[in-house]
């Protein structure tokens, strides 16, 4: 996530209504928007819920381009970014504010019973797991909440297209989300019903 996104990122986090709930993001990989998000919660004395799987998503799998063989648990051969992130967020005095919630973003999302004031979607890229956090998470966003979505490319030829055609797109067609903002990659829609 380039600085512009992240600081478009915390302040979006930061105007979002506090009475509405915690904060919540999908997909944590090592850290990097706990570090932006995480401040939020501190100021207003909540919480971050930060869920992921980390076992990374099907681009940071071996033998394509943006994987890291050194988040590799090489005793189970697959990616392990949890130890990543609980120490970016140790290391930034978060661990009061943060909250790990290990686990697959719609077996969470089907748990899942309280409303939120910011939802940050940028978990699985795939056109499935986009879709399901469309439908399973946003529901959760409490009218007047904020929609953060990251790697929104209207242009096929600037990146991936689930996080566009499977969350953006829809939640605008939906009639629930009206747009606020777009820095970069990064879209912030705010749920009106």
């Amino acid at each position: 996530m380039p600085a512009e996104e992240g600081v478009a990122l915390w302040r979006a986090a930061a105007s979002a209504d506090g009475s509405l709930g915690p904060l919540l993001e999908i997909g944590s990989y090592c850290g990097k928007s706990a570090l932006y998000l995480g401040p939020v919660a501190r100021d207003s004395d909540t919480v971050l819920f930060c869920v992921d799987h980390h076992r990374g998503s099907v681009e940071n799998q071996p033998g394509w381009e943006w994987h890291e063989p050194d988040l590799v648990d090489p005793r189970v051969g697959q990616m392990d970014t949890l130890p990543f992130f609980r120490r970016t967020v140790f290391d930034a005095g978060l661990e009061p504010w943060v909250v790990a919630v290990v686990g697959d973003s719609p077996r969470v999302a089907q748990a899942w019973a309280g409303k939120l004031r910011f939802l940050f979607v940028d978990g699985g890229h795939g056109a499935e797991p986009a879709r399901l956090d469309f439908e399973l998470w946003t529901p959760h966003v409490a009218i007047g909440g904020l929609l953060a979505i990251h790697d929104v490319f209207p242009d096929p030829a600037d990146g991936g297209r689930p996080p566009y055609e499977q969350i953006y797109r829809p939640a605008l067609a939906s009639g629930r989300f009206v747009e606020e903002s777009a820095t970069g990659s990064l879209r912030v829609l705010r749920r009106v019903r």
